[in-house]
């Protein structure tokens, strides 16, 4: 199937609009050229037919009656005065029962009508006529109103001149037709590849485009089709760029915190191998294991950030109860409160039976990572509140060694204030920020009298 794929050829752009046009171009011509010969046989034949039964009745203008008797030219030369000739007319005259005149070669007996009838013949010799009948009553010159037997002319012509001009203005139509497009497919290539030639400017310019050079962007297209292409494109090449950033520094975050936790762990290893200290390998592995714990830790919040700020992890909001939320949210961190001498206060003006809209994974996890911060920045005896509304929360904890300047860092990864840092690898805070965001919530930090205050606000769903 892949080798099947590789051998299918491109097919070029210009000569596929090339050959379309030439189609369009062809059926429109040739539709024009069919009505246009259309008309032209029908108005040429019209005005032959008007001709031939002009002439016809002119004939008849010559057949009178005089003294009861029927008369054909009797004032001259027949032969002169009448339009028939063997090479380019023929007739036959009936009145009544009786053949009153006609030329050496009469023409095709065609059905009889009460009006004049057309009709096409053929002579013998295969030449093509156009034949009229037509009926009338021959004139008396004395004025006698006696009956007369009505006649009955036969008349015909030559039409093979029309049929030569109908077949010249056939070929000058196909000659025409054939004439522009072979002129279409000469000329579209060229003017397409102008037309085209935006395509190719934007094709050099993609060359430049790659992971080593991010930033770069197509210029700007002056083309009305091809301006939103290139501003799609250009939001897809953001959003790459901003995919790549993440993962570079998502490696080099977790590069330097694997580092750091390694070589703590290496350090404990080899002091132990050199210079035992005597302790009990209970204790050894809980120091490794806590390690191990805090690169665990790490690593799982750096996937939580990295899947909320890249669109993967989808937001599903429903109504969670704000009370419950808030009372296991203080009692995970309960224990490690106790061990540094933390109190956890809350104090609270919402109902019990308050609820928000947001995702109940992704809640969690603010108020996982601003109590937790809280509790591991806070001083030693010192008390964390939490302050809860109805449309906000509120995380206050001491940070007698924080600046104003250091809140700008807030919810940078890896920053964190001091070496110490209480194990923390400086993501809570980011990961904290990144779920506001995907819920559009609001999280905002000051810092007054020399206290941390982490403030969480969310939408009020209005009372149905």
């Amino acid at each position: 199937m892949l080798g099947s794929a590789r051998r299918i050829k491109a097919f070029s752009l210009r000569w596929r609009l090339t050959l379309l046009l030439a189609l369009a171009t062809a059926i429109a011509l040739g539709t024009a050229a069919w009505i246009v010969d259309w008309r032209a046989d029908s108005e040429m034949q019209q005005r032959f037919d008007t001709a031939l039964l002009a002439r016809a009745q002119a004939v008849a203008e010559l057949v009178h009656i005089e003294n009861g008797t029927i008369e054909f030219n009797p004032r001259g030369d027949t032969t002169a005065a009448f339009p028939g000739n063997a090479n380019a007319s023929w007739y036959e005259l009936h009145c009544g029962a009786s053949l009153v005149a006609h030329t050496r070669q009469v023409p095709p007996a065609i059905s009889n009508g009460a009006l004049p009838r057309f009709a096409d013949a053929q002579l013998p010799d295969g030449r093509t006529l156009r034949v009229v009948v037509l009926h009338f009553v021959p004139s008396d010159e004395n004025g006698a109103s006696a009956a007369v037997a009505p006649c009955s002319l036969h008349y015909a012509l030559d039409r093979g001149p029309l049929d030569e001009i109908l077949d010249t203005l056939d070929w000058i139509l196909l000659g025409s037709l054939f004439g522009v497009c072979a002129l279409v497919l000469l000329l579209t290539p060229l003017l397409v590849r102008r037309g085209l030639r935006p395509l190719s400017v934007l094709a050099g310019a993609m060359a430049d485009i790659g992971p080593d050079a991010p930033g770069r962007r197509l210029p700007h297209s002056d083309t009305r089709e091809l301006a939103p292409l290139v501003a799609r494109f250009n939001d897809v090449l953001a959003r790459m760029d901003a995919g790549l950033a993440r993962e570079r520094e998502f490696a080099a975050g977790l590069a330097h915190e694997l580092r750091t936790r390694l070589a703590e762990l290496r350090a404990l290893v080899d002091v132990e191998t050199h210079f035992p200290s005597g302790r009990d390998a209970h204790e050894l592995l809980g120091e490794a294991g806590s390690i191990g714990a805090e690169l665990e830790a790490t690593v799982t919040a750096l996937l939580q950030l990295t899947r909320i700020e890249s669109g993967l992890a989808q937001v599903h909001c429903e109504s969670v109860p704000l009370a419950p939320l808030l009372a296991r949210a203080q009692a995970r961190h309960a224990s490690a409160a106790a061990a540094r001498g933390v109190h956890i206060e809350f104090a609270g003006s919402v109902e019990s039976t308050a609820t928000l809209q947001a995702d109940a994974a992704l809640i969690d996890i603010i108020l996982d990572n601003l109590i937790g911060n809280a509790v591991a920045y806070a001083p030693a005896d010192s008390a964390v509140k939490l302050h809860a509304r109805a449309d906000s929360l509120e995380v206050i904890n001491p940070a007698p060694l924080l600046r104003e300047e250091d809140l700008a860092n807030f919810g940078q990864r890896f920053w964190r204030k001091g070496e110490g840092g209480g194990g923390h690898a400086g993501l809570g805070l980011a990961l904290a920020a990144a779920a506001a965001r995907a819920q559009r919530m609001r999280l905002a930090f000051l810092l007054k009298n020399g206290a941390l205050h982490a403030v969480l606000r969310w939408q009020i769903e209005p009372d149905l």
